[in-house]
């Protein structure tokens, strides 16, 4: 309901896609459900076998990423590149 207010000329066309993405967010959901760990253990293990040098691709390779998808982002992130860096380990140990 929120977001039919935000978008004055709501109709039937968003509505069904709407819907859509929902139905398609709750099927990949599902189907993910009970895998986590199993991926988790395997995304630890590739993560822990990684050297310094491919940690420092990934490093960079997290924000040059999110900063294509949200160009905004850069003015919350004006911190030093090591911290950026140290974010960004946090980030992927997390995920």
């Amino acid at each position: 309901a929120s977001l039919r207010s935000l978008c004055k000329d709501w109709g039937s066309l968003h509505e069904v896609s709407w819907s859509w993405l929902w139905e398609n967010v709750e099927r990949m959901l599902k189907a993910l459900m009970g895998k986590p760990a199993a991926q988790e253990k395997a995304l630890a293990t590739l993560y822990s076998s990684l050297d310094e040098a491919a940690l420092m691709i990934i490093r960079k390779e997290v924000y040059q990423k999110f900063f294509a998808l949200a160009p905004a982002g850069q003015d919350y992130f004006k911190q030093s590149t090591t911290r950026l860096y140290f974010i960004a380990d946090k980030l992927v140990a997390m995920t």
